[in-house]
């Protein structure tokens, strides 16, 4: 079996302090907040992180935990492959703090390329959308957090234009105001936080954060964290459902 090294580094000043980026990487609650998936953690150096996600679950264990400055976990494979992560926290000035991290390991398969562009893009991507949390819903945790698989469409212009149309923007850029006029919910207004043309695009309402993306093996993909007791969880996931079962045909 022929296996791949991979290393990704990333870095990002959070408007938060180190307590509360400590919160938002390392309880359960946390993460659900702004990750995908529902996680699970065992607050200790060698306790269980548990991921799940539709049809699938991770189990990696805590390597580091050091509450405000250090976490680290790694998940390994019986065939010999591994991926871990290492969040290194500083405080700054004015309440604000940087947040570092690393993920690295052993790809292995036909498709290494592909799980490591998706590692390389959703990564990064998912810290932008801690910052939106960390700014916009300080000291909250998600009421309900969803992540909905869809179909798998090739085409990125498509995918973008579509993207677009949803937010209601001729163009997607950062800091340009949005609209979600999803069928089978109210109108909303809201910000677009971050992007990476033409793949992921993320923003913020009162009510919660979106992400929308296509990512490993083309699959579209929509994440919704909802803060607020009038949205409706059932409601809300299967407007998004019809939307990635119809907009892109």
């Amino acid at each position: 079996m022929t296996t791949h090294e991979f290393e990704i580094r990333d870095e990002i000043t959070l408007a938060a302090t180190p307590e509360q980026v400590w919160d938002a990487i390392a309880t359960g609650p946390g993460l659900d907040s702004w990750f995908m998936g529902h996680s699970e953690i065992e607050p200790r150096a060698g306790g269980t992180n548990r991921l799940e996600m539709p049809g699938y679950t991770q189990e990696t264990t805590i390597t580091a935990w050091e509450p405000g400055r250090r976490l680290a976990f790694r998940g390994d494979d019986p065939d010999g492959t591994f991926t871990a992560s290492e969040f290194l926290i500083e405080g700054r000035d004015g309440g604000s703090s940087v947040l570092r991290a690393v993920q690295y390991g052993l790809l292995s398969g036909d498709d290494w390329e592909a799980q490591y562009d998706g590692l390389k893009e959703g990564g990064p991507m998912h810290l932008r959308k801690l910052a939106t949390y960390l700014a916009h819903f300080p000291g909250r945790t998600s009421k309900f957090n969803l992540f909905l698989p869809g179909p798998a469409v090739a085409g990125d212009a498509k995918v973008w234009s579509t993207f677009a149309a949803a937010l209601s923007v001729a163009e997607i850029s950062a800091g340009a105001r949005m609209r979600l006029d999803m069928p089978g919910l109210p109108p909303t207004e809201g910000v677009i936080d971050f992007l990476s043309a033409p793949h992921i695009v993320g923003g913020h309402t009162p009510n919660g954060i979106l992400m929308l993306l296509k990512g490993y093996m083309h699959m579209l993909v929509v994440e919704y964290h909802g803060f607020s007791d009038d949205e409706d969880e059932k409601e809300t996931a299967a407007a998004y459902q019809s939307w990635l079962a119809t907009a892109f045909g």
